[in-house]
């Protein structure tokens, strides 16, 4: 078998559905084995489009996406999504032959990537493909590039392919959860914050029926957006900005804070204190210590079973005052309604994202790029679903919005979708379409407002 065939036969074991993809000299093999395979190519004109829409794949589905470039790079370094980057390269063999354009391609991407690696013979496909898709997908996720010259994707190979299995995390000890729920039940104002790391279905899942036994008022992160409906009087505000917001009064009067799926990635919720807050991290890993986040209890392991466990101990017993949380929660919606149907123009982005929350239901999807315009939806927009507002809280790339909504549409044939776009991050990749065509749903909000304060 040759090698790009068995490099595609590995791909079709991962399950991959779609590849986006740049086509040029250095893939042609590639494209040859995939166009015989069951894998949809996607054609992109820009592999920056290739890289948000294999991005937005990972994170509509909690699998790898996959980009395919010719000589450069589509990878989307960001620690929230799921991704697999593939390149076509020169001949192994003249590495340093070539120096106009030689570079060290397989270190550039490493502060970037997960993992960076050459694919130097081609019987080590199996074995490769099968640790780049672990990796890209095992907690934090985030981007994996596999570079396949051009005489190695000729080669002849004989290595079976390495399939997949299904993977575990483990739970969290007895010993720390009752630590946990000792705390939570002794404190008088707690919080719970939603972050990204909880963004997976199995941990939705959890929170949800968390939330509704025990009451707890929580508050989100702009990528925990949607993780519990956030159409409920526990619901406190999106952590939009690090302080300074209605939600940070919230903040400054608890005694404590379970925040779950904390991920440095993204703008801090808050800015911890020496006297501060307890708070309870909880997550797949252990926290990143810095001088705003230094939590004082870890429960570290698979996300849904530390929920569920901890729910049981607390028994819908928290013994919380939410007096003031429900008249914060009272003046946050009444603040939001302010101007929600103010009839000035240019038109104020609260009425925007007023109008935009109006028209679309529970299921539909807002994807967003980068801008001033992201905060407000973050704080005013309602999520009721998990995936439905996709905004970038990490690396914030301009540009993403357009490929992204183009992506959930494919994902989402049934519903609406609606991509907010600058000017300028239309021109980053206005021409990322390509040939794909997409059934009628999407709709690209263009900026014409006014800010106020």
């Amino acid at each position: 078998m040759k090698a790009s065939d068995l490099f595609v036969a590995a791909l079709e074991a991962e399950g991959v559905e779609y590849i986006f993809a740049v086509p040029g000299e250095e893939n042609l093999d590639s494209l040859e084995s995939l166009r015989t395979s069951s894998i949809q190519l996607v054609v992109t004109r820009h592999e920056q489009g290739a890289g948000f829409m294999a991005a937005t794949y990972g994170r509509l589905t909690g699998k790898a996406g996959v980009c395919l470039s010719t000589l450069g790079r589509c990878d989307k370094p960001d620690h929230t999504c799921r991704l697999c980057g593939a390149g076509g390269f020169p001949p192994h063999h003249h590495h340093r032959s070539e120096t106009n354009q030689d570079i060290e391609a397989g270190t550039i991407p490493d502060p970037l990537c997960k993992a960076s690696t050459q694919i130097v013979n081609g019987n080590r496909i199996p074995s490769l493909v099968r640790e780049g898709f672990r990796l890209a997908q095992e907690e934090r996720p985030g981007a994996v590039l596999l570079e396949l010259p051009e005489d190695i994707a000729e080669e002849d190979t004989i290595e079976p392919i390495i399939p997949p299995h299904d993977r575990r995390y483990a739970v969290a000890g007895d010993a720390v959860l009752d630590e946990a729920a000792k705390r939570i039940l002794a404190a008088e104002r707690s919080l719970l914050l939603i972050g990204a790391g909880a963004n997976r279905r199995r941990a939705s899942k959890a929170l949800r029926r968390f939330v509704a036994e025990t009451g707890f008022p929580f508050f989100d992160t702009q990528m925990g957006k949607g993780v519990v409906d956030e159409n409920s009087e526990l619901y406190l505000g999106t952590a939009a900005l690090s302080s300074g917001d209605y939600v940070h009064c919230a903040i400054d009067k608890a005694d404590l804070i379970v925040n779950i799926g904390h991920d440095v990635v993204e703008k801090p919720p808050f800015f911890m204190e020496p006297d501060g807050q307890t708070v309870i991290h909880i997550n797949y890993k252990a926290a990143e210590v810095d001088q705003v986040y230094f939590p004082q209890l870890e429960v570290i392991g698979d996300i849904a079973g530390a929920v569920e466990r901890l729910g049981k101990r607390l028994d819908g017993k928290l013994n919380c005052d939410r007096s003031y949380y429900t008249a914060l929660h009272k003046e946050i919606a009444s603040h939001i309604r302010e101007t929600s149907d103010d009839d000035r123009f240019p038109m104020v982005p609260q009425r925007v994202v007023a109008d935009v929350r109006s028209v679309m239901g529970r299921d539909d999807i807002v994807a967003l790029d980068n801008g001033i315009y992201k905060i407000w939806f973050a704080r005013n927009y309602i999520a009721n679903e998990p995936g439905t507002i996709l905004l970038d809280n990490a690396l914030a790339t301009m540009g993403a919005g357009l490929p992204s909504a183009m992506m959930a549409a494919m994902l989402s044939p049934g519903r609406r979708v609606l991509a907010r776009r600058l000017e300028k991050a239309f021109e980053c990749n206005g021409q990322v379409a390509g040939a794909y065509e997409v059934e009628p749903g999407i709709v690209a909000l263009k900026k014409k407002w006014q800010h106020i304060k």
